[in-house]
């Protein structure tokens, strides 16, 4: 009767286009997904998410009264829930973002990395794998299980090296990117041993509208413009690869459709910059469009700080493969999606200012 009514609800979605189950999808690459999967591709989105300091649902405005989507307050530990939604709305992916991501937090207090990222992501392969055993033949062939990571899993990068790729030793650093590599090896692991359909991405760093204000380019923009001074670790030498958030989106969602299950996909805009160069890059912006009194520079409100522990020199990825066999390629170069970034900051205060004046913990310090 179980897998009967499975199937049913598999038709169902089939004939209304697919259903995908998101994970963390009140975050900031979660709800730039969500958007992206309602709005651009008319798929109904079942969005779970704890709600913790990282989540925030007025991201989710744009879609919020669809028809399309849903959004359920759950821990992705909940197996009850979980299990229950992933049957009652005939889900037929799932793509898992829901993790604790900030590396400073995860130095502060390394537990909640590990219940969310490694524990959580266990409980959640173990409901998906059940569900999906129960599923009717044509069900199981269409799922897909989908684990979005992050390039700090490979952690340093020498710098004559071109960058990542799907053969890359990991070589995590921080308690952070050591609980995603093994949510990561969970996710293979319920692939080779148990069968469950599992594709893999790691992306580079995301900038863009919606971002939480403790990451560097966020913080940046407000620290700047309220007149604060703007951290940065070391020396600011530390390179990181930009990606630009919806072209991330994109690259999800080609992943999901035609990415080969068992492998995994590097997604990279070759933006690459030093911290420095990217905060001195926001400040000549922002000297063009907010212009300090006196005409000083945004410039002189940086300050360089101690360098945090284990702080990984180098990032890049290697994209090729996922611009060859999924056709992928960045609309956005660096500076066009530096500049649509700020502005949309300077342009939204509407969206950032509560979560400041309700005592959103801004690091003193930042990557």
């Amino acid at each position: 009767m179980i897998v009967r009514s499975q199937q049913q609800s598999a038709s169902k979605t089939q004939l209304n286009g697919r259903c995908i189950l998101v994970t963390g999808g009140a975050g900031f690459v979660g709800s730039a997904l969500c958007r992206f999967l309602v709005l651009e591709r008319g798929y109904r989105v079942i969005n779970v998410d704890k709600l913790t300091y990282a989540g925030n649902l007025s991201s989710l405005d744009a879609i919020s009264t669809s028809p399309n989507y849903r959004f359920e307050r759950c821990d992705i530990a909940d197996k009850t829930t979980i299990s229950a939604l992933l049957r009652k709305e005939g889900v037929d992916s799932v793509i898992h973002l829901a993790a604790e991501t900030h590396v400073d937090r995860s130095i502060a207090s390394p537990a909640a990395f590990v219940e969310t990222n490694i524990v959580g992501t266990f409980q959640l392969l173990e409901t998906v794998l059940d569900y999906w055993r129960g599923l009717g033949e044509t069900s199981r062939k269409l799922f897909r299980f989908h684990h979005v990571s992050t390039d700090e899993v490979f952690g340093d990068v020498p710098y004559d090296h071109e960058g990542f790729t799907s053969v890359t030793h990991y070589r995590p650093s921080s308690p952070y990117s050591a609980s995603k590599a093994a949510s990561e090896h969970l996710s293979n692991a319920w692939h080779r041993t148990y069968g469950l359909p599992v594709i893999v991405s790691n992306s580079s760093n995301n900038y863009g509208p919606f971002q939480m204000p403790d990451k560097l380019v966020p913080l940046t923009i407000l620290n700047a413009i309220q007149e604060r001074r703007i951290p940065i670790y070391g020396t600011g030498a530390n390179v990181r690869d930009w990606l630009y958030i919806e072209d991330h989106v994109r690259a999800l969602d080609l992943v999901l459709r035609h990415g080969q299950i068992g492998h995994s996909y590097q997604i990279g805009a070759r933006g690459i910059r030093t911290n420095l160069e990217v905060v001195e890059s926001i400040c000549r912006i922002l000297d063009d469009l907010r212009p300090r009194p006196h005409g000083r520079s945004h410039h002189e409100l940086i300050e360089f700080v101690p360098d945090r522990p284990g702080h990984d020199r180098r990032y890049a990825i290697d994209p090729r493969k996922a611009e060859s066999e999924l056709a992928w390629t960045p609309k956005e170069t660096f500076e066009t999606g530096l500049a649509k970034t700020i502005d949309w900051y300077l342009e939204h205060p509407d969206w950032w200012r509560p979560l400041l004046e309700s005592g959103f913990a801004l690091p003193l310090r930042t990557a």
